[in-house]
């Protein structure tokens, strides 16, 4: 795939979706790695837009295209976010208000997919050829990785980097920005609880998860709370009950519950809103707001909704992530030198592996609720831990 002129291994990377605190360390890590290798890097800004959107041309566009060396990525991996920012773009079902203006009718309509929207791979493939990239990194969660294996289906040469706080990539036990969110959650949570202690509320905590509880779960794992996820739709009447009696045995007269944005109870649903982005998810009503209300009504106590979720995928990662993304990042390099394509670096069994890259079809990774969480008690399993990894997956047989 090298262009003419361009004899040096070049490897582009980029982020998609949100972001998380973990990504520059991987970015950092990537072009050190390679360049100890003797590989060019070329950043592509604002994710799979960087691919759909570039202008072509002899020269990289400068508004889409950063090269990146030693220099330029020395200190990134000290602050949060993306140095290359980030889009939630699905080149392959982008809708016409979307498009980049440098179509003309002629493209447009060859690209024109059944369903009234445009596929635009074609126009990726052709960008990543004009650029001489010998192989991708890709940094993202679930529908970052599902565009990777399209793009490896269609021959690019590609190593995937799990990132989300959800935690929920199929295939890895560890994901990016994960360990940073609860470690975020934690210390909001308990800074919180001195306000609900001083007016004698019940609170609720919203967390990032809307199909898979792990945020909530391990939030609730290392605050000794209780915790509602997607996976195990709740009996309300019994959680009201719970959460009024763990108030009266609290000596400072509060109690709290950690709901996953995703969480419902029996019978019920949290309504979606807002237009769908380009991978098909709306918002969903805000599960703190609508469940406090309804302890409210139901006891009459006080209550507090609290809304967690952007401040855990801000600022710089912890110690955790740092690691698994310096990490990560080296390894996803050595398989790129080794020739490998179509893989993922992952953690499984707590050690540090590859993998083919996420089924599409499979969905999202999903709590274990036979193993993970005690549905009965809206709590975290905490007994029979012995030959579990460290994030709390089942014990091997």
């Amino acid at each position: 795939m090298s262009s003419i002129g361009h004899m040096k291994r070049r490897i582009g990377i980029l982020t998609g979706g949100g972001d998380v605190p973990g990504l520059n360390p991987v970015i950092k890590s990537v072009v050190y790695r390679s360049t100890e290798l003797g590989y060019e890097v070329l950043g592509i800004r604002r994710g799979w837009q960087g691919f759909t959107h570039m202008r072509p041309g002899r020269e990289p566009d400068p508004e889409y295209v950063r090269p990146l060396d030693r220099n330029n990525t020395r200190a990134i991996d000290r602050t949060g976010g993306t140095i290359l920012h980030t889009s939630r773009t699905n080149p392959r079902k982008m809708i016409e208000a979307r498009l980049p203006p440098l179509l003309d009718k002629a493209e447009r309509a060859r690209l024109a997919t059944a369903d009234g929207v445009y596929d635009l791979t074609p126009i990726v493939l052709r960008n990543i050829a004009s650029l001489g990239l010998d192989s991708l990194v890709t940094i993202g969660g679930d529908d970052t990785l599902s565009y990777s294996e399209a793009l490896v289906s269609e021959g690019i040469p590609l190593i995937a980097v799990p990132k989300t706080m959800d935690n929920d990539v199929q295939g890895t036990e560890y994901c990016i920005g994960f360990s940073t969110a609860i470690t975020r959650a934690k210390e909001l949570i308990d800074r919180q609880r001195t306000t609900l202690g001083s007016h004698e509320r019940i609170g609720v905590f919203r967390i990032f998860g809307r199909d898979a509880g792990f945020s909530a779960l391990h939030a609730a794992y290392v605050t000794s709370a209780r915790c509602l996820i997607p996976e195990a739709p709740f009996d309300l009447d019994r959680l009201v009950e719970i959460l009024v009696e763990d108030k009266r045995n609290n000596p400072s007269r509060y109690a709290f519950v950690i709901a996953a944005e995703g969480a419902m109870w029996k019978g019920g649903a949290i309504p979606e809103y807002g237009p769908a982005d380009a991978f098909g998810h709306r918002h969903k009503t805000n599960i703190a707001e609508t469940l406090a209300d309804e302890v409210r009504r139901r006891t009459g106590e006080e209550t507090l909704a609290s809304e967690l979720t952007y401040d855990l995928r801000s600022g710089d990662p912890d110690a955790l992530d740092q690691t698994v993304a310096i990490t990560f990042a080296n390894i996803a390099v050595d398989l790129i030198r080794d020739g490998a394509s179509g893989r993922m670096v992952a953690i499984q069994g707590g050690n540090f592996v590859h993998t083919t890259l996420p089924d599409p079809r499979l969905g999202p990774r999903r709590v274990d609720v036979a193993h993970q969480y005690n549905a009965e008690r809206f709590r975290p399993q905490y007994a029979d831990r012995l030959g579990a990894s460290i994030f709390l997956s089942a014990p091997a047989d």
